[in-house]
Parts: C-alpha cells; structure tokens; sequence
C-alpha cells in the first residue's frame, strides 16, 4: 500500500488591514502577539485509504454494469462534458 503524503501549506494568506496594524502596534509596545493555533491537516492514512479505494470504485461499477448500462452512462458524462464546455463559452 502507498501512502499519499500531504504537503502543509507554508502560507496562510496576507493579514488584512486590522490584523496587520494589531500586530505592529503589540510589539511597539513591547508585547509578544500570542501564536494562533495551526490550522487542522487531513489525516495522510485516511486520504491515502480513500484515495484507494476511489481508485478501485470506477472499475467495479463498470464490472458490475451491462453494456447498455456502461454505453448510457458514457453518454450522459459526454453530454455532462459538452453542457460545460457550452457554458464557459458562452460567458466571457
């Protein structure tokens, strides 16, 4: 089994402009800002579980699918594919 393993976001976006001055103005005055607490990461052995398991799904359904199932759902995923393509064309 692989393990997927997870990179942690090194940044977090820019402060907006209360946080910013917030912080400039605690350590003008001599206090340390306290750390905000990390933001919670995914558990790297449930994605890679799942990842696995998603990747054994598509196929077992199709196994378990006649050829007029397989054939209507390869036809709704074009129809699906082509719907999206119309509507980013149309809105520019």
């Amino acid at each position: 089994m692989r393990i997927l393993e997870v990179m942690p976001r090194k940044h977090q976006g820019p402060e907006d402009f209360a946080q910013n001055a917030f912080r400039v103005f605690q350590e003008a005055i001599g206090e340390t800002p306290k750390e905000e607490s990390p933001v919670p990461t995914k558990n790297m052995h449930a994605s890679a579980l799942g990842r696995l398991g998603g990747l054994k799904g598509g196929k077992a359904r199709a196994d378990n699918m006649t050829p007029e199932e397989r054939s209507e759902a390869a036809r709704k995923a074009v129809q699906a594919r082509w719907a999206k393509s119309r509507n980013s064309e149309e809105s520019p």
